[in-house]
C-alpha cells in the first residue's frame, strides 16, 4: 500500500512539473510564464518529496524532504516577485491582451520609485 501511495504522490508531482514546463513553453509573456512555473513547480516539489518520504519511511528522510518543501515554498514566491519586479522595471513588455497594468503611471523610471498605488489621481 505504501508503494502505491508513494508512486501516486510522485506521479502527481511529476504532473505538476509537466504543467509548469508547458506553461513556460505555451504562455505568451514572461510574467505569466513565471506565475505558472512558480506555482506548479512548488506543488510538484511538494508531492515529489511527499512521495519520497513515504517510499523510504524514515524520519530522517521525512525531515529532509520537509526541509526541501519549506525551502521551496519560502524562496520560490520571493524569487519570482524579485524577478518580476526587475523585469517590469527594466521594461519587459506585457502581453498585448493584458487587461490591466496596476503599476502603469505609478513608477518613475528616472528615480526608480513607486508612487502611492491607492491614490488614483
Amino acid at each position: 500500500m505504501e508503494k502505491i501511495l508513494s508512486e501516486v504522490m510522485m506521479l502527481i508531482g511529476a504532473t505538476f512539473m509537466l504543467i509548469a514546463s508547458l506553461g513556460v513553453v505555451r504562455l505568451p509573456d514572461l510574467f505569466m510564464r513565471m506565475h505558472s512555473n512558480t506555482k506548479s513547480a512548488t506543488l510538484g516539489v511538494f508531492f515529489m518529496m511527499l512521495g519520497l518520504s513515504i517510499h523510504f519511511g524514515s524520519l530522517s528522510i521525512f525531515i529532509r524532504a520537509l526541509s526541501v518543501v519549506l525551502f521551496f515554498m519560502i524562496t520560490a514566491p520571493v524569487a519570482a516577485q524579485i524577478i518580476a519586479r526587475a523585469a517590469y522595471f527594466s521594461g519587459v513588455p506585457l502581453w498585448k491582451e493584458t487587461m490591466s497594468d496596476a503599476l502603469e503611471g505609478h513608477y518613475n523610471f528616472s528615480t526608480h520609485t513607486l508612487s502611492n498605488l491607492d491614490n488614483d489621481d
